[in-house]
């Protein structure tokens, strides 16, 4: 039998005995390798051998094969998914291939449900497996029907379908504790004392933490988070890394298991990721970043005898448009594009005292046109999760046009909260981008939202770009 394949997924062909010719795709799951991060690792002078697994070599790129093949035999055996049947799962896009490659298989039909918060790649990988991808919104509550969850359920009563889930299914954690977990101890001929994996179903964490700490108790498991997500003490939004962090707590969360929880920012992931990818030769995404920036942090301040091993989830290769791209991340605040940017406008106008002001969804109307006038602008973000701002999650914006023509019509409304009035969010530049793409962008909108790291950090009107302009043509 190849690799990690399940015995009772063996093919029974004895042309291919005494052969390396594996029976199917299926039984090359498993037994990735692991590596040393030795650039890395001379870059930020770590004392101890600080190592990534692999899991990129899985057929489908992820360590989501092991818990996809795992859950549908169990699901086979329980009678749960008949011949021809059909699969239905909210997936990031890892699971969903997993769950596509068992599913070609053995038959069966894939439906994906996904947020619009994953990269456009994703989606197209999926319906290249032959499945069905419905995109859902992201900026919205697990109880929504508009949410991805809901949208699930609803498709799996529609369809008659099986649903996985695999944040609550045991057989996810199940396949680490069974496969990857073995694999760690073996590779690392027992001798691993750091574990350090990110968390979303917490299937992968807490199955190899559950195996690694029967073996030695004294094996440290390292959850890396994203700052907002619950697991590190957050609401759950708003963050862009993929497929990690949550914004509710699954099944498979077993803090006992966990020694620390480290959160890394946005900003970290996506730039730890590039780095890991340039130096190392090794392509990772995002939440692979995220892993690697956490486990960074433990390495430095090991002892010289430990190995440090930190999970690589997926390939870089599904966020070429997103963290790979160098306008999408200076148009989020993760990079410069040039020395005088929108942060030299920005550093001008704080320094003649300028605040940034934002109303809530709940605050009424005659509040926001209260704020206006006081502070003399035209333009508010509309802000959940406030404050402080950083942390806000922007859902729209109220201009002060809009709300007299609004007020003219009916008095009334004044008193309804900011939410029912409000309009879409203002456009976004990023604080290292060119000063003249905020006055292209300027043209057709009052006002621009400035984002640092992802996050909102500013507004920015004509009326500061025409006074920065001014200045600079005064100073030149």
């Amino acid at each position: 039998m190849s690799r990690g394949a399940h015995a009772d997924d063996r093919v029974g062909d004895e042309r291919l005995w005494g052969t390396a010719i594996a029976g199917s795709v299926i039984e090359l799951f498993g037994h990735t390798p692991l590596v040393r991060l030795k650039r890395m690792s001379e870059i930020h002078a770590i004392p101890c051998v600080l190592a990534m697994k692999m899991e990129t070599t899985n057929p489908g790129g992820s360590a989501k094969d092991r818990p996809a093949l795992e859950m549908i035999i169990a699901a086979e055996r329980d009678g749960l998914l008949r011949p021809g049947g059909t699969i239905v799962e909210p997936t990031s896009g890892n699971t969903g291939v997993g769950l596509a490659i068992v599913a070609a298989q053995r038959g069966y039909t894939c439906v994906f449900v996904m947020t619009d918060k994953v990269a456009p790649e994703k989606v197209a990988l999926l319906k290249a497996y032959g499945a069905e991808v419905v995109v859902c919104p992201v900026a919205v509550a697990p109880e929504d029907p508009s949410s991805y969850y809901c949208v699930a359920e609803r498709l799996t009563l529609e369809r008659r379908a099986f649903r996985p889930n695999q944040y609550a299914n045991p057989n996810n954690p199940l396949a680490h504790y069974r496969t990857t977990g073995p694999e760690l101890w073996q590779q690392t001929a027992g001798r691993i004392t750091h574990f350090v994996a990110g968390a979303g179903t917490c299937g992968t964490i807490t199955g190899v933490a559950r195996y690694l700490k029967e073996q030695n108790p004294d094996i440290q498991i390292i959850v890396a988070d994203p700052e907002a997500s619950v697991f590190s003490g957050g609401s759950g939004r708003p963050y862009l890394v993929e497929g990690v962090g949550e914004d509710f707590f699954p099944a498979a969360w077993q803090p006992d298991l966990y020694d620390r929880i480290i959160a890394v920012s946005d900003e970290d992931s996506f730039l730890a990721a590039r780095r890991v990818s340039r130096e190392e030769g090794i392509l990772i995404g995002g939440s692979g970043g995220l892993a690697v920036a956490a486990a960074i942090e433990v390495a430095s301040t090991a002892e010289p005898t430990d190995i440090v091993v930190v999970l690589n989830p997926d390939s870089g290769r599904g966020y070429l448009s997103r963290v790979f791209d160098d306008h999408w991340m200076a148009n989020f605040g993760f990079l410069r594009e040039c020395d005088e940017c929108v942060a030299t406008l920005l550093a001008r106008r704080r320094a003649n005292g300028a605040d940034l002001l934002y109303v809530n969804p709940s605050n009424t109307v005659r509040e926001a046109i209260d704020l206006m006038r006081g502070h003399g602008v035209s333009q508010l973000p509309v802000c959940k999760n406030t404050p402080p701002f950083a942390n806000a999650e922007v859902s729209g914006a109220v201009d002060e046009l809009e709300l007299m023509n609004a007020v003219f019509r009916n008095p009334s409304v004044t008193e309804l909260p900011v939410s029912q009035v409000m309009g879409p969010p203002l456009p976004t530049i990023g604080i290292g981008q060119e000063v003249d793409l905020a006055v292209q962008m300027l043209v057709g909108a009052p006002a621009l939202m400035v984002l640092a790291g992802g996050r909102p950090l500013a507004v920015i009107t004509r009326t500061d770009v025409l006074s920065y302009l001014e200045g600079e043509s005064t100073h030149g």
